[in-house]
């Protein structure tokens, strides 16, 4: 940047933002931001440049090019280009191959979080910030109510999670956007943003105006505080949940990864609220499984404690469980998931 640009509300906003997610950090700290060139990273990209030295840390950038789009390679070349051009130090552009698996939103997230998770690594870096901004958190929330999720979904994204920080969840996008304006910077718009086939494209082009101009404003706010009061409520039971775990739960690692298994006490756990209930048996099913359950297979298994008149074992994402006598027993599987 030739002339320091004059500061804008946007960017003030988005600066204080940052400082004040960045304040338990100590000096000499890396701290990286993933910058895919959009407005809101390039935004955050921008405010960490400013910030960072003034609170004594290293900052840099991380660009994954996920090689989807013809051009990519590109459009990561230029957003290298404006980080080093904010004083962003080292700025690092990694390449990736998404695998088809899950879908192509969450396969390209697996591929991306992976590659950041390894550049902090190497690093040494103690937080990469990621440029989720308020509406997105809203999304989130409206998505969740969409798919019928559960109090862990719909408390949204947190602010700081391991070494992700994300300090624009207090932040429009549009200020992102005039932040980016008011330094000179040239953000890069993905296409993907304007497809309708994506169902968050949907909701951030068709139901949220539709939404602010029925109900009038606010509304982008009042989801992203229903999120906060989840979160809160979420925390607690969280918390009574680990207390719980220990008396509860048997893991038993076997040899290989069909002879993985597991145990809950039955007699313990009947009798508990369900929050507490379906909390352990997603918590016992992703520590020892790596598997994450829905709330329709979380039931399933809920109901061979809840509703238990004899009928047989439940089988969900990478596990077989039955109940024997007292126990629930459950055994790593490839079967297909069914419902009880």
């Amino acid at each position: 940047m030739t002339e320091r640009p004059r500061l804008t509300p946007a960017m003030a906003d988005v600066r204080r933002a940052i400082r004040e997610n960045l304040s338990d950090l100590t000096p000499d700290a890396v701290v990286l931001v993933a910058l895919s060139g959009g407005p809101d990273s390039l935004a955050l990209a921008a405010g960490l440049a400013f910030e960072a030295p003034r609170a004594g840390l290293l900052a840099g950038a991380v660009i994954v090019d996920h090689g989807l789009q013809e051009g990519s390679e590109v459009v990561a070349e230029n957003a290298a280009a404006q980080a080093r051009e904010l004083g962003l130090d080292p700025v690092i552009i990694r390449r990736v191959k998404v695998v088809p698996s899950a879908g192509p939103e969450a396969d390209a997230r697996t591929a991306r979080y992976e590659a950041l998770d390894s550049v902090a690594k190497e690093l040494g870096a103690v937080g990469v910030l990621l440029g989720h901004t308020l509406d997105d958190q809203a999304e989130t929330v409206l998505l969740g109510l969409t798919r019928g999720s559960g109090a862990t979904s719909l408390a949204g994204m947190s602010d700081i999670n391991g070494i992700y920080r994300r300090p624009l969840l207090g932040i429009r996008r549009a200020q992102t956007v005039a932040a980016c304006e008011g330094q000179g910077l040239t953000p890069w718009n993905d296409p993907h943003n304007q497809d309708s086939s994506y169902t968050r494209v949907r909701i951030r082009h068709e139901i949220m105006p539709v939404l602010e101009n029925q109900l009038g404003p606010g509304v982008v706010e009042a989801l992203a505080r229903t999120a906060e009061q989840f979160k809160q409520d979420s925390a607690v039971l969280d918390a009574l949940t680990s207390e719980i775990m220990p008396t509860v739960f048997m893991p038993m690692l076997g040899e290989t990864a069909q002879s993985v298994q597991a145990t809950l006490d039955v007699t313990a756990l009947t009798g508990l609220p369900l929050a507490i209930l379906n909390r352990v048996i997603r918590r016992a099913a992703l520590e020892v499984f790596g598997s994450s359950l829905s709330s329709v297979h979380t039931n399933a298994v809920a109901r061979l404690i809840t509703d238990w008149h004899g009928q047989g074992e439940v089988h969900v994402p990478g596990i077989r469980v039955e109940r024997q006598g007292a126990q629930l027993v459950l055994t790593a599987s490839s079967s297909t998931p069914t419902e009880a």
